[in-house]
């Protein structure tokens, strides 16, 4: 036995048998892997909910975006042309009644008020003269050394040179008054909210530069689409986006007659008796007018409901507007119609009820009834 392991022949033929049935072993194991019908491991993906009825809103209530606005506001303008020479305020600074804003460059005016004052005093000389000529005739006259006709000449002369010098102290007042018009005063305590002039810009009469909100009064201004069901003395609930838990009651004071002739939209304003002190001016609010007196009310758990939800839970095929809804953790899509849009999340009036959880994230690949795994802490 030992002769054969030892014989070159026969270790060639063992090395060689040995190659052959490590690759014939190997090369069934490869075949067996490839021909053996694979197991499909069960993929369960993983969705994001929200849970329709924790931002509820009772039906029909709407939201709109406002801003917040000064009940009184005063657009300022220079009654007079000319180069604005300086400017002593800001958009935002608060100003008292008689603060000049901005002034022109009176180089002009003060040559007319050189002018009318000289006309001023050349027409008191003239009634000086006249006054004296008048008086002087009229004693000549009582002494008889005078006609009628030659007192009441003079007499005449008076009451023209008393004319004109009327006309020259109107006249005088006017130039006056223009150069008073060079500097733009506020006439209301406030906060200036617009600043269109510069130092430098030549600006017409009656153009508008400045915007003064009157202290006082602030309230909401919304605009709403045509057909908006309002009434004057609606109630408002009124949040603001900067504010988070500060909310405030309003009402509805004006309804704009006439629709923006570029948005179509008709200017609100929503009057806040109390509003928050940290609420300031131009800041974004929310504004949800509740339902009127006069209109049928529901409750969250009726069908005809609206609910807020995100606007990415949306899935829309096929013209249909629709949801991807969990129920027993299965997929299943819902139709639903939407009634308006408040930032980034959507009013649904039908096709929802108070306690459903809806897919935000994860949808683009699902197909109906199929199962799912919430994310956790998804429908918070």
């Amino acid at each position: 036995m030992k002769d054969f392991f030892t014989n070159p022949t026969n270790k060639k033929a063992f090395a060689i048998a040995t190659v052959v049935l490590t690759l014939g072993c190997g090369g069934y194991a490869l075949y067996s892997n490839m021909t053996r019908n694979p197991k499909s491991a069960k993929v369960i993906p993983i969705v994001r909910v929200y849970t329709v009825g924790q931002n509820a809103v009772v039906a029909n209530t709407k939201i709109y975006p406002g801003e917040v606005r000064g009940r009184y506001e005063s657009q300022l303008a220079f009654q007079v042309a000319g180069k604005i020479a300086a400017r002593y305020v800001n958009a935002g600074d608060t100003v008292r009644a008689g603060q000049v804003l901005l002034a022109l460059d009176p180089k002009d005016v003060n040559q007319s008020v050189e002018a009318t004052t000289a006309q001023l005093d050349s027409a008191r000389a003239s009634y000086k003269l006249a006054a004296d000529n008048a008086a002087r005739y009229s004693s000549l006259y009582a002494q008889g050394a005078v006609s009628e006709a030659i007192r009441d000449q003079y007499a005449t002369q008076l009451e023209a040179a008393s004319a004109a010098l009327r006309q020259a102290q109107s006249q005088a007042n006017v130039s006056s008054n223009q150069l008073g018009y060079t500097q733009l005063v506020s006439d209301t305590d406030g906060v200036v909210t617009a600043l269109s002039g510069e130092v430098g810009q030549v600006v017409g009469a009656g153009a508008p530069i400045a915007t003064v909100v009157r202290s006082g009064q602030r309230e909401v201004q919304i605009n709403v689409p045509e057909g908006a069901a309002l009434k004057i003395g609606q109630k408002a609930s009124i949040s603001f986006w900067a504010l988070p838990g500060v909310t405030a009651s309003g009402y509805v004071r004006e309804i704009a007659s006439m629709a923006d002739p570029v948005t179509r939209t008709y200017k609100v304003c929503v009057a806040v008796p109390d509003l928050p002190s940290t609420a300031k001016l131009g800041m974004t609010a929310k504004v949800e007018l509740a339902t009127s007196a006069d209109w049928p009310t529901t409750t969250a758990n009726d069908a005809n409901a609206t609910f807020l939800i995100p606007a990415q839970a949306l899935y829309q095929v096929n013209n249909k507007t629709q949801v991807w809804l969990v129920r027993d953790n299965k997929a299943q899509l819902a139709d639903v119609k939407v009634n308006g849009y408040s930032g980034n999340q959507v009013l649904i009036e039908q096709g929802l009820s108070h306690g459903d959880k809806i897919i935000t994230a994860g949808l683009a690949k699902l197909t109906p009834n199929q199962e799912v795994r919430l994310e956790e802490g998804g429908d918070k």
